[in-house]
């Protein structure tokens, strides 16, 4: 037993040294944890019960890095059973399909889905198709699909526009709960963040028994620029790649979209406000929503007595609420977890090649954890 004990004990110990042996790994296998919330199970957006993600990544020759991300809020069928929902933007330089109608009604009836800027269209018309052919909605002749998007052109021949609808349906069969692949995978394909290879990230956060025990799950699609600041750490000046750095070229527009889902009972109203704060976190990582960053959060809650039913037996309808008093572990929770769910998106990236022969490297793991422990900003060493 005790050799037992003491073998479990190395290999905790060991894990932040193992990772990043391996090269890439997640921010917390570095010793780096953001906040003082604890995450969930799997520290992904599937930490809400419910909640699935699936992707499909398209690399090809020498000029295609693309691919879909979605997020199904649950298995059923969404638009017969929709889900309290609401929409924040940051900055909107973007093409945000859907969200004049959840700003309206605040409810979701479709999967979200994220992809390159001109395939948004593309993958907008595959949810409607997919919403279409579900069992039950074969008199249904309107749909509201949320879709949105980060221009991954630099790496990507955007021109082509190779996203098909398979794909999305693809991405959609494919969402499963339980850990989400991050960095170079799905919308995160071809991505570019803070002077370095951007991605897909996800983290979540839960609160107290006391305060509810609820879990805000994030998922980050990042393309944005600024100067990278992780836990404090100037590590963007330090590496010398940050916007208006000498003699670095480096794309500070690009955008970000953030989705979040949670457990907790919130309507609309306050859903809107947790997409609010999560923009908070932008400015923790060296964000400062440049002029062609387009930055947007989508909430949605999937606490099952709050589902909206689009053929309700009564004409009132009753919902658990969480009160206004009550919001603030929340808005702490979503923050941190999209705070972390950057830095994953950063760490797991890799060095990718793409159009024109252009190349975006990774975030430098071993000199960024220099600076952080000289900066002593690393939680866990």
């Amino acid at each position: 037993m005790m050799k037992r004990l003491m073998a479990i004990w190395y290999l905790v110990m060991m894990l932040p040294f193992l990772a990043g042996a391996q090269g890439r790994g997640r921010a917390r296998d570095f010793g780096i944890e953001s906040g003082i919330l604890l995450p969930g199970k799997w520290n992904a957006i599937t930490d809400v019960e419910g909640v699935s993600v699936g992707h499909k990544t398209l690399i090809r020759g020498d000029s295609v890095r693309t691919g879909v991300t979605v997020i199904r809020p649950h298995a059923g069928n969404l638009f017969m059973e929709k889900v309290p929902a609401a929409v924040s933007v940051g900055n909107g330089f973007g093409k945000a399909i859907g969200f004049t109608q959840v700003r309206e009604l605040g409810n979701l009836e479709t999967p979200v889905a994220l992809t390159n800027t001109l395939d948004v269209f593309t993958v907008a018309e595959a949810l409607v198709d997919h919403t279409l052919s579900l069992p039950g909605n074969e008199t249904v002749r309107s749909v509201n699909p949320l879709a949105g998007e980060t221009n991954d052109g630099w790496l990507n021949d955007i021109r082509g526009r190779y996203v098909e609808k398979q794909h999305v349906l693809e991405a959609l069969n494919n969402a499963s709960d339980g850990p989400v692949e991050e960095g170079n995978v799905g919308a995160g394909t071809g991505t570019l963040c803070l002077g370095f290879k951007g991605g897909i990230g996800t983290s979540s956060r839960k609160v107290n028994e006391a305060q509810g025990g609820y879990t805000v799950g994030v998922l980050v699609q990042t393309n944005f620029g600024g100067i990278l600041t992780i836990q404090g750490a100037p590590v963007g000046e330090e590496l010398k790649n940050h916007y208006l750095a000498q003699q670095t070229p480096h794309q500070v527009d690009g955008s970000c979209m953030i989705v979040i889902a949670t457990d907790a009972p919130l309507l609309a109203r306050n859903l809107e406000r947790l997409a609010k704060r999560s923009f908070l976190a932008l400015g923790r990582v060296g964000s400062f929503m440049s002029n062609g960053s387009g930055d947007y959060a989508i909430a949605f809650s999937t606490h099952p007595e709050c589902r909206i039913p689009y053929h309700p037996e009564q004409s009132v309808q009753s919902s658990p609420v969480l009160g206004n008093d009550f919001m603030s572990p929340l808005f702490l929770a979503v923050v941190e977890a999209t705070e972390e769910a950057i830095y994953n998106a950063l760490f797991m990236a890799e060095d990718m090649s793409g159009c024109k022969g252009r190349v975006i490297k990774a975030l430098p793991v071993e000199s960024t954890l220099e600076i952080m422990d000289r900066y002593g900003a690393r939680t866990n060493r």
